[in-house]
């Protein structure tokens, strides 16, 4: 592995040289390699199987359609995506020796020209090092993790630089990072009337990430958290934690982690102690079939009106005109009249890619992942928005959702910002 690593790095480093060497301009004369252009692909690595199922699979689809629309193309380009699971039935999630064997599969492949992925921060912390030792671009359509990008508060001693072995910085992300979620979360909750809160996290990269922060954005805004308590997934009930709550005088709970990780069990053992009054919130973590609708193992219809999710993803008529145009397009090809808010985030992941991928010129992963960080004011279905330093996107808006039906409902848009 590790003389494969070290290949990888140098193959990686002499197309970096080459990259700076010619310095093409995108579509520009003389230039051989781009008028000639390559095969490349485009790999996506997201947990196909198990709760998740319903949003990646429409962000599959988006993807798809953004690819379609190219007409396969990016530039003088032909560019094909292979969509990889990195999910196991049994686990019902994602696995980090899936996560790994799909970077290792990109990472080894010459034609690989970005890596779309992954779906959870948890999988993100295993492909990041392998793909940026190899210069393979990464754009996540999903990842909120603060410590993937920044050494923010909610990140961990170490973070980001031990995910970047070479320290050539390879993953960007096109949704707002947790320090934005957590301020949507708590200003929701406080809107709400909530004046004391129990919090629970699934102990995983996400969960305890946004908890820590979740913690830091209550006290700048004044609300009271009775408790955050890292959860056993395997647990038959919570039952004791959610008596704890109700003896701290909790008037709401918050859940910090996955749907797969018990969440379901969770909301229903608070729910019961803290009585139908009161709100029961998550994050985008459980913002998915399997979480809202009884029918497909998700929480009882009779909690419908106590529950609310935040995710950065707004209404269809929340968007610019391209991306209603999206929703549009997207409901014609698939026949789907209520698409997964995840579709358009797989749509503009691609669209993304491929923008990149013209903008170099060259094709080559080093000339590639330089266009992704010079992303500046990119007019796009999710908005106009800029790839900082980071690979952080400068998008802050989240929305609410509540739950009719056992589908999620949009609110409102959170414009909330971190302190």
């Amino acid at each position: 592995m590790a003389a494969t690593s070290c290949l990888l790095a140098a193959l990686a480093l002499g197309v970096a040289a080459c990259g700076d060497e010619e310095e093409p301009t995108p579509g520009g004369e003389g230039n051989e390699q781009t008028a000639e252009g390559k095969d490349l692909t485009i790999y996506s690595s997201l947990p196909l199987q198990g709760a998740s199922r319903v949003q990646t699979e429409a962000l599959v689809n988006g993807a798809k359609l953004a690819l379609e629309q190219a007409g396969g193309k990016a530039g003088p380009h032909r560019v094909k995506y292979e969509s990889l699971d990195d999910s196991t039935a049994q686990a019902g999630s994602w696995t980090p020796e899936a996560e790994s064997a799909n970077a290792l599969k990109a990472a080894q492949d010459e034609a690989t020209a970005v890596y779309i992925g992954a779906f959870n921060s948890g999988a993100s912390k295993v492909s990041i090092p392998i793909l940026s030792e190899a210069g393979v671009p990464q754009i996540s359509p999903a990842n909120t993790y603060v410590g993937l990008t920044t050494n923010d508060p909610g990140s961990e001693p170490g973070e980001p630089d031990k995910y970047y072995p070479t320290g050539d910085r390879t993953f960007a992300r096109i949704v707002p990072k947790d320090t934005i979620q957590a301020a949507a979360l708590v200003t929701l909750m406080k809107t709400d009337g909530c004046t004391k809160v129990a919090m629970t996290n699934d102990k995983e990269v996400y969960g305890a990430g946004l908890a820590r922060v979740i913690e830091l954005s209550a006290k700048e805004q004044g609300l009271e958290l009775t408790s955050n308590d890292a959860i056993d997934k395997n647990a038959s009930n919570y039952r004791s934690l959610a008596q704890k709550a109700k003896a701290a005088g909790a008037d709401c709970f918050v859940y910090s982690g996955i749907t797969a990780n018990n969440a379901v069990q969770q909301f229903k053992d608070f729910a019961a102690a803290l009585g139908s009054d009161a709100g029961l919130y998550g994050p985008d973590g459980v913002a998915e079939t399997g979480f809202v609708s009884e029918k497909d193992g998700g929480i009882p219809a009779s909690l419908n009106p106590q529950v609310k999710v935040t995710v950065a993803t707004l209404s269809p008529d929340q968007y610019p005109p391209e991306g209603q145009e999206f929703f549009k397009q997207f409901t014609e090809k698939y026949g789907v009249d209520n698409p997964d808010p995840y579709a358009i985030y797989g749509y503009e992941a691609m669209k993304l890619a491929l923008d990149a991928i013209e903008r170099s010129g060259t094709g080559e992963k080093a000339d590639i992942k330089k266009a992704i960080f010079e992303t500046k004011d990119r007019a796009s279905v999710l908005g106009t928005y800029s790839i900082d330093e980071n690979g952080d996107t400068t998008l802050t808006d989240y929305g609410a959702y509540s739950v009719k039906d056992g589908e999620l409902t949009f609110d409102q848009t959170i414009k909330a910002q971190a302190g």
